[in-house]
Parts: structure tokens; sequence; C-alpha cells
């Protein structure tokens, strides 16, 4: 079983930056490939960007790119985030997942989820 556990969100102002961490825990997380999600109030959960166990893969979503960064450190059993130039639609509860057996792709179906780390972005 691994457990996730998100850390570093809060209140920022457009513009700002805000770096989120996922600490893995009950198993090493090494070979997993990592995910974050995000859900806004009233919508459905949405990718964010994956990462392969390696690290050789990534993948964001569109709406992030050139914002956004997701990163790793195995020998720690964490995954990061770092948003930059954060905008008000990026507010949301952001979520690690964590998967052995799927790739990068927006709809991989990740089997270890958190709890989720709540980012507001004011304007």
């Amino acid at each position: 079983q691994v457990r996730l556990v998100e850390s570093g969100g809060g209140l920022v102002q457009a513009g700002g930056s805000l770096r989120l961490s996922c600490a893995a825990s009950g198993r090493t997380v090494s070979r997993y490939t990592m995910g974050w999600f995000r859900q806004a109030p009233g919508k459905e959960r949405e990718f964010v960007a994956a990462i392969s166990w390696s690290g050789s893969r990534i993948n964001y979503a569109d709406s992030v790119k050139g914002r956004f960064s997701i990163s790793r450190d195995n020998a720690k059993n964490m995954v990061y985030l770092q948003m930059n130039s954060l905008k008000p639609e990026d507010t949301a509860v952001y979520y690690c997942a964590a998967d052995p057996f799927v790739g990068v792709t927006p709809t991989a179906k990740y089997d270890y989820w958190g709890q989720g780390t709540q980012v507001t972005v004011s304007s």
C-alpha cells in the first residue's frame, strides 16, 4: 500500500509561485509513474502533469505548460510541482497520484491518491 501526502498549498497572489510536495510512504515509488491532478469547485478533476519513474518522460496539460514543472527525488520518495506565474484559474485542490503500471498520458488511471492540498490564487 502506498500513502501519499501533499503539502505546500496556500494563498498566493496572481503572478506568484508555489511549490507543492508529495511525500510517499509505505512502499518505495521509485518505479512508479507519479502524477499531479487538480479539481476546482464545481468542476471535474483534471490532469496537470505526470513524470515517469526515471524522469525521462514528462507530460503537462496545455493550460500549465511553460509555467509548471514536475520533478521527483526517488531517493527521498518525493515528487514536486513547481508552479510559477500562477493565475486565478489555477485555484483548485491539487492531488498527487501514483501507479506502477501507467504512462504519463493525461488519461492514465492511477491506483493511489493523496488527500489533496488547496491552492488559492487571488487576482
